[in-house]
Parts: structure tokens; C-alpha cells; sequence
């Protein structure tokens, strides 16, 4: 989607939709938000990083999960220069349970990045963010939003539902470009922060009544089943080769990812297949291969 699509563009002509004006659609969801908001650990927060971090956990993960998680990590990795400087075994350590190795990764490359530029803060920017590792124009509307008070268009799952209920409620496969000139038009508030809370708030709560307007949006799809997939048995052999602080040879590692597979009642892992997760691993920077011997990567 173009970088423009995420400016703030207000515009008078897309109201009335759905019969609602915008004054009176900012005030039904800032209602409904209100009588929802969730007191989450990462709120509130004038840091950019805590921001960051919460938002990249939370892509793609339930939001008691990452309370979880969220407080665990920024205590072992206060502060950018802190994850910028830590190994990656202690970054990948952290995350483990909550899945998508990859966002980690690219949290601690984008902190290694700011760091290296010697900044201490990230940057409150949009381009500046979304040319970082990991970040993209969502994630880096949120961080404009929550930590910064800088009207953004953030449109994620919850944000989704909310618009898709309100101003779409009888249609299908509504594309992300339909929805974004009224988010964009919401998002200029003097208080972006409280504005974005009341949407993600009110679209959770859309989902715990049974309701899921995402369905109706056309970038709507289930997530693939885990347990069997690619991804889990990548997941189980980075598990693996971090419970080996001294490497593990490529044969131990085959036999235990075996022995992992055997306990969820399926085959072995064929050759052709382990060898290709290794070298997706070692080309994403997760592992290293020295010889026969599996590393996390430094």
C-alpha cells in the first residue's frame, strides 16, 4: 500500500455514511470505547520503545499473552541501546511462547539500527520509522499515536472491525482502501492516543459479542494451523539450539527435532526438509553453521 495512504487527509464529503455523521460517529465510538477500555501495562507510556515493543508483540497474538510477556522483556531490555546490545540467544531466550521468531529478530535489528545512528529514542517520524527492520505503516502509526500524540492513520485488526460495523455493516470483501479515508479522517484529534485506544477498544469488544466484523474486510483470513506447519518445526529447532549454549551438532539436532515430531504423533523430519530449515535459518539470522555444528547466531 503507498506511504500516502497513511496520512491524516481529512474530508468532509465521505460523511454521511451509513447515516452517521462523523461527529456522530467519533462520539459512538468514543462511548463505546470508554465503557470498554482495557488498563494494559503498555499505555499510557510517553516511550516509543515500550510502544514499539508491545506493538510488535502483539501482532498476531492474544493480548493476554503479551501481558505476559511484555513487562518480562522490557525488564531484561529497559531501554533501545539495552536490546541493541544483547545477545541474540537472550532476545530469542524472552520469546519464546510467543511465537513468530522472525518479529523478535527484527525488533533487535531495528534497535541495533537506532543505536547505531546514535539515537537513544525512536524516531517519531512515519518514513523514518517504517525504514526500520520489522516496522511497518501500521505498526509505525501506532508508535506515532501511542507514544508520540501525533495524529496517525493506525488500522489494525480491532480498527478494522470497528469502521467495517459502523460504516460498512451489509457488505462483503471490503478492500483496506475503502476503509482508510475514514480512518484517516477520524485520526485528526487532539488526543490521537485516547482516540486509538477507543477504537481498539471497542472493536475487542465487537469480537468478545460473537461478533467479527473483520470477516467483511477482503484482507480478512484465518491463520494457518500451527502444530504440523513449516513454522512449528522451525520454532521447535530454534528451541532446540537454544537449549545447546555450547551449539549442537546438525545430527543431534535432526534427532531431537525427530523425537519432538514422534511425541506430536508424526514422522520424521525428511533430510531435504531439515537441511532447508537450516539454511532459512542461517540466511534469516538465527542460527550459524560451523561445520556441522548449530549456533545461535551472535
Amino acid at each position: 500500500m503507498a506511504k500516502d495512504a497513511y496520512k491524516v487527509q481529512p474530508n468532509d464529503s465521505l460523511w454521511p455514511r451509513n447515516d452517521l455523521s462523523r461527529q456522530a460517529f467519533v462520539a459512538r465510538v468514543q462511548e463505546e470505547g470508554g465503557a470498554n477500555y482495557r488498563d494494559l501495562p503498555w499505555r499510557n507510556l510517553d516511550d516509543g520503545y515500550g510502544v514499539l515493543v508491545s506493538e510488535v508483540m502483539l501482532q498476531q497474538t492474544q493480548v493476554v499473552r503479551v501481558e505476559q510477556y511484555w513487562p518480562r522483556f522490557l525488564k531484561a531490555f529497559p531501554t533501545l541501546e539495552a536490546l541493541a546490545a544483547a545477545p541474540v540467544k537472550e532476545v530469542l531466550g524472552l520469546w519464546q511462547g510467543l511465537g513468530y521468531n522472525r518479529r523478535a529478530l527484527a525488533l533487535k535489528r531495528a534497535a541495533e539500527q537506532v543505536a547505531a545512528s546514535g539515537r537513544t529514542q525512536l524516531p517519531d517520524a512515519f518514513a523514518e520509522l517504517i525504514a526500520l527492520p520489522g516496522i511497518g505503516p501500521a505498526t509505525a502509526a501506532g508508535v506515532l499515536a501511542f507514544a508520540y500524540q501525533k495524529p496517525a492513520v493506525y488500522l489494525e485488526t480491532n480498527v478494522r472491525a470497528v469502521f467495517l460495523h459502523e460504516l460498512f455493516p451489509d457488505e462483503t470483501s471490503v478492500p483496506d482502501a475503502d476503509l482508510l479515508p475514514y480512518v484517516a479522517d477520524t485520526a485528526d484529534t487532539p488526543d490521537p492516543r485516547s482516540w486509538n485506544y477507543a477504537l481498539l477498544d471497542f472493536g475487542a469488544a465487537l469480537k468478545r459479542s460473537g461478533a467479527n466484523p473483520s470477516r467483511a474486510s477482503a484482507s480478512y483470513s484465518r491463520q494457518s494451523a500451527f502444530e504440523g506447519s513449516r513454522r512449528q518445526k522451525r520454532a521447535e529447532l530454534v528451541r532446540i539450539v537454544l537449549g545447546a549454549p555450547e551449539g549442537i551438532s546438525c545430527e543431534d539436532a535432526k534427532q531431537a527435532l525427530d523425537s519432538a515430531e514422534a511425541d506430536r504423533g508424526r514422522e520424521a523430519v525428511s533430510p531435504k526438509l531439515f537441511d532447508s530449515l537450516i539454511a532459512d535459518l542461517a540466511r534469516e539470522g538465527f542460527l550459524q553453521l560451523n561445520g556441522c555444528t548449530l549456533f545461535v547466531a551472535e
